[in-house]
């Protein structure tokens, strides 16, 4: 059976962990500060933590933020349900939104509607590995800390330079040798840098993982001296340990080379579904949108596309099967049709650079001829 997901480790990532347990070095320490650094360079943020969870991640921005009590937090409603519950905890009130139907993100309207609903900050779930329109929603005025477990590695590209680089990214040959990398640089302004902080989960689905934690960014100087006045308080229980760490570090650094892999493979499956039934999510390949998996808008219901799959021997996932809309449908089905209908119906087909060529036109077959 081919998995939905797995994890890319190599005898980099092994290597890595081994050496923390030989030096019995597994707490908190001085891989955890070296993760740090790795994470400001990758994602050019003025300063960064790393925690044991993105519960506690989310929860250390929104303290950094001062919201009044009882204050509305805007969340997608295709979000992970930990993010409703950490709002809960911290004694604000959620304020959950719909999301457009071809990317799956919030848009500035759908914002704007959360704030007249009573939001005051918003929690920015880039779902997908999509960038939504992040002029727009900043342009309302309010705080935004953005979620970039899916979406790590994306740029908005500067506009002049954007239509040359795309070009030049396409036509840059790619192998699949040790330690090659894209051969062109995309330069503008990454995801993570946009909202006043971001978090990044580095659970075992997302697009960067240490097998848990997650890390917690100020994108500016301005505000990364709150978040470091709120670090200096936090228990070592609460700081990434240096095994998970070590991990993390390699993953950043062989970033480039998974995800020029994982756009190869993309492009494969998205020639496969051009003349099926079902469509996948409007996105930037070539330049910033992040290949977190394949997700597909289905056409008819997902449990016949996963029998489907699974007597080829493919897991399939439903994409939002953790998220606020599919625990809470009842309550909030009315107000989040479009949430609600992709929760139903959006499934995740393997995607990782860990795959053979043969797996790879295993799945693409089935793509084409899926119900």
């Amino acid at each position: 059976m081919i998995q939905t997901f797995s994890s890319t480790i190599r005898r980099k990532e092994m290597d890595a962990v081994l050496t923390c347990m030989v030096d019995e070095r597994i707490g908190p320490g001085e891989l955890n500060a070296r993760l740090i650094q790795t994470a400001k360079e990758f994602f050019s943020c003025a300063g960064a933590v790393a925690l044991r969870t993105p519960a506690a991640a989310l929860k250390y921005a929104l303290k950094a933020l001062s919201l009044e009590a009882g204050s509305g937090v805007m969340l997608s409603a295709l979000a992970p349900l930990w993010q409703y519950a950490v709002v809960e905890e911290l004694g604000y009130k959620p304020v959950v939104l719909d999301v457009q139907s071809e990317t799956a993100q919030i848009t500035a309207e759908i914002v704007s509607q959360g704030i007249q609903n009573g939001g005051r900050a918003l929690v920015l779930r880039e779902s997908l590995g999509i960038l939504p329109d992040f002029e727009g929603i900043l342009a309302l005025g309010i705080s935004v800390i953005e979620d970039v477990s899916q979406s790590a590695g994306g740029i908005v590209p500067d506009p002049v330079q954007g239509t040359a680089e795309a070009q030049a990214q396409k036509a840059a040959p790619s192998t699949e040798e040790e330690g090659d990398a894209p051969k062109v640089e995309v330069k503008g302004k990454k995801a993570g840098s946009f909202g006043v902080y971001a978090i990044c989960s580095l659970e075992e689905r997302d697009v960067i993982t240490a097998g848990g934690g997650a890390l917690l960014m100020a994108a500016g100087r301005r505000d990364w001296p709150v978040l470091k006045s709120l670090a200096e308080n936090i228990s070592t229980i609460e700081m990434l340990p240096d095994i998970n760490a070590a991990l993390a570090t390699v993953q950043i650094k062989e970033f480039a080379r998974n995800e020029t892999k994982r756009k190869e493979i993309y492009a494969l499956y998205n020639r496969s579904i051009m003349s099926g039934k079902n469509k996948g999510f409007v996105r930037d390949v070539d330049l910033n949108s992040t290949i977190w998996s394949f997700p597909l808008a289905l056409n008819s219901g997902f449990k016949d596309v996963k029998a489907y799959a699974q007597k080829k021997d493919i897991e399939v996932r439903l994409a939002f099967e953790d998220s606020i809309i599919a625990a809470k449908d009842q309550e909030l089905g009315a107000a989040c049709k479009n949430a609600k209908a992709l929760a139903l119906r959006s499934a995740v087909f393997p995607l990782y650079p860990r795959l053979n060529r043969s797996q790879i036109e295993k799945i693409s077959k089935v793509l084409v001829t899926l119900p």
